[in-house]
């Protein structure tokens, strides 16, 4: 009987981790466009990282330009709530179209934004509409992930409801209406508040996490994040950074993007040390590209084809990456954007930390690629030891 619920509850857990996987991979190539933006906009404007001053400061006719960039930055993450609605509303079987419009009520200009609300609250600023004799705050939503997830399934739920109760001839014209009008009176009196306190919730626990933790925090989802991947618990890993990087201002950035991005220059290392010790030209040709292909992000060619075929690899790449990412952790690098899982991605991480995150990149290239090389080495020398001995003691036998 536990066995059975045991895998209920991992494939239910497997379903969940799809579920966010199929919302959040479609919308991930504006996330990361609007993240290499902020980056590039971190270069402009980043004090003592070519020189004493930014580039702004020191080129004013970039500052029109840093400007301009900033907006385009800023404008997916505020808008988030309409990414996800429509991606979301399509995942639970809704109208995506219904899901953006909602995305965009709870962003409306006429709210206060969402980045705003906790210190309305404290001035006593935030206004307030009287619905059935009850208070509704007028907060938005910008940069959410959790609330506006939830309000997609209510959506989704109450449209199919709609379809099915009402007449043919009525469908069309008050299926969205409705839809729509009871999904807000519903969002704004109990599910937007309910899970912006979970998503706070969320947000301050992983920050209290990392920050109580700290070294040895990162370290260990460093040593687990290779499995992690192959398990592909991974997927979910995109909601928590949005979440992370959206409140930049409250949390820093992320802690999970230098760690995925050590562990997988990590695996092109191992990778590449096994192509220095093969002689075999198919595997050294598929450990030349997979090792490239790994330290520029994309790790599937490296880890199946060669580190977790051979073992050792992998084990050797999960070392060099909890290695490194304990460096992580002591020096407090966190990415402010998303980007490149890579060596190219020093380019989201906060400015005065990309030093420190080189400096991990290293250790975990050369700790991975080491332990793999000089225990791949001494597995050839006791091969060929055993070798001999096997043939001394045939050469024996036959005397």
């Amino acid at each position: 009987m536990f066995l059975t619920a045991l895998k209920k509850t991992q494939k239910g857990l497997v379903g969940f981790i799809n579920l966010l996987a199929d919302i959040f991979v479609p919308i991930i190539p504006a996330i990361v466009a609007a993240g290499l933006l902020m980056a590039l906009h971190n270069v402009l404007t980043a004090p003592h990282l070519f020189m004493s001053a930014s580039l702004v400061a020191a080129y004013p006719q970039f500052k029109g330009f840093a400007a301009f960039i900033n907006v385009l930055a800023n404008a997916p993450f505020t808008f988030l709530p309409v990414l996800i609605g429509f991606s979301a509303t399509k995942r639970f079987g809704g109208n995506p179209y219904l899901g953006a419009a909602m995305g965009m009520m709870m962003v409306s200009p006429a709210l206060v934004s969402g980045y705003d609300v906790s210190t309305a609250v404290a001035s006593h600023s935030l206004g307030y509409w009287h619905i059935l004799g009850l208070p509704v705050a007028q907060a938005g939503y910008q940069g959410s992930v959790i609330p506006m997830l939830a309000v997609a399934w209510l959506l989704s739920v109450i449209e199919k409801q709609c379809h099915k109760r009402l007449p043919e001839a009525l469908d069309y014209t008050f299926a969205p209406l409705m839809t729509i009008l009871l999904t807000a009176i519903l969002t704004f009196m109990i599910v937007g508040p309910v899970m912006r306190d979970v998503s706070d919730g969320l947000t301050n626990g992983l920050l209290w996490l990392y920050q109580t933790s700290g070294a040895f925090g990162t370290g260990v989802l460093g040593l687990f994040y290779a499995p992690l991947v192959i398990t592909g618990l991974h997927q979910s890993f995109p909601a928590i950074e949005t979440q992370l990087i959206a409140n930049v201002k409250q949390t820093g950035g992320s802690f999970i993007f230098p760690i995925a991005s050590v562990s997988n220059i990590a695996q092109g290392a191992a990778s590449l040390a096994v192509l220095f010790l093969t002689s075999d030209k198919q595997q050294r040709g598929l450990a030349s590209s997979a090792s490239m292909s790994a330290l520029l992000g994309v790790t599937e060619p490296a880890m199946f084809g060669i580190n977790l075929k051979l073992k050792f690899p992998f084990f050797a790449s999960m070392i060099g990456s909890a290695t490194a990412s304990v460096y992580l952790g002591m020096t407090h690098v966190l990415a402010v954007s998303l980007g490149s899982n890579s060596v190219l991605g020093f380019i989201s991480i906060a400015t005065h930390a990309i030093p420190a995150f080189l400096i991990s990149c290293v250790i975990a290239f050369v700790v991975s690629f080491t332990i793999t090389y000089l225990y791949g080495r001494r597995q050839e020398v006791s091969e060929m030891l055993r070798q001999d001995e096997k043939v001394s003691q045939d050469a024996v036998a036959v005397n």
